[in-house]
């Protein structure tokens, strides 16, 4: 594999990849302690298909988790087309350019073991 080094990717696309996966790290964490229904919703149970399926009741989300969700969700949009769009990338062809932006995504590691959700 001939992918990049780490020192050659420019210091705003790796700021960004870091940015981004932050983001996306603040993101999955919001979601996970939110309620599973962003309007009220009475829950359910289903057990008529091959698994069965519940959910409680949900008080659903206050106009500021929406609004934190929708801010995260907004960031993640604007860094993933900054980092995919890049000048950069257009100076890595073929099958370099799966392998290095791979690499990109790699480049800052979690501590050994985090899980990525920590990252």
């Amino acid at each position: 594999m001939s992918a990049t080094p780490e020192h050659e990717f420019p210091s705003d696309l790796l700021a960004g990849q870091e940015e981004l996966h932050q983001v996306r790290s603040e993101l999955h964490a919001l979601l996970k302690r939110l309620p599973w229904s962003v309007e009220p919703h009475d829950g359910f149970s289903d057990d008529h298909g091959w698994r069965k399926v519940e959910r409680p009741a949900s008080p659903g989300w206050t106009p500021d988790e929406q609004a934190e969700v929708e801010k995260l969700r907004a960031r993640e949009r604007e860094l993933a087309v900054f980092v995919s769009c890049h000048r950069f990338w257009k100076q890595v062809s073929g099958p370099d350019a799966v392998d290095t932006r791979t690499m990109l995504k790699y480049v800052h590691k979690p501590p050994s073991g985090a899980s990525p959700e920590e990252h």
